[in-house]
């Protein structure tokens, strides 16, 4: 049954086990957080297609990730602050604009990878993975517990903190389990041994 929510587009992915802290100060943005936060209307985070211009029917690609605010706060320059972490996979069925410019979507649940043990013959990027939390404090305090040996978990996290195209990011989450994820991530990883 499909369900009508907001959404929030950027150039960042977000899937579901992922958090993010965002700065929100567009008043549609803002609206949108009182929303979800007083429980009227839920929202999603949608990945922008860049090859498209704006005003394009397929500037917002297809899927998105419904979320859940897990905290906000004033931020020092006066902006709000929130972290919110990915719930589920949703399918845009219908997209429109409301008045003050917020996208609003019909969508229906989509299903998206099941746990599943990390292969030994790619645990390179389990061990890459504990470097960044090591080196990066602001990843490490989103994460304090990482499951690290979860091949999907851990394959959403690369895809969502690497530079890669949105099309090929929309590409591999497509597929039917993390597999295809992971051994494009591990020949990556091959590659740039290879080229120091």
């Amino acid at each position: 049954m499909s369900e009508e929510i907001a959404l929030f587009p950027l150039n960042t992915l977000l899937l579901p086990g992922g958090k993010t802290k965002l700065r929100v100060f567009e008043p549609r943005y803002i609206r949108l957080v009182k929303e979800a936060s007083s429980g009227k209307r839920a929202f999603a985070m949608a990945l922008l297609n860049p090859l498209v211009s704006q005003q394009h029917h397929d500037r917002i690609f297809a899927t998105a990730t419904k979320v859940q605010v897990e905290d906000f706060d004033v931020l020092s320059d006066g902006l709000l602050g929130i972290e919110i972490s990915g719930q589920q996979r949703v399918r845009i069925l219908d997209r429109w604009q409301e008045s003050d410019g917020l996208h609003v979507a019909s969508v229906d649940s989509e299903a998206f990878w099941q746990s599943a043990p990390l292969a030994d013959e790619k645990s390179q990027l389990l061990k890459r993975f504990k470097q960044l939390l090591d080196t990066e404090p602001m990843l490490a305090e989103l994460y304090p517990q990482p499951k690290l040996d979860d091949s999907a978990w851990l394959a959403a996290r690369w895809l969502e903190l690497l530079p890669l195209p949105a099309q090929l990011k929309q590409q591999l989450i497509g597929s039917d389990g993390p597999e295809a994820c992971i051994d494009y991530l591990s020949s990556c990883l091959r590659s740039e041994y290879s080229a120091h």
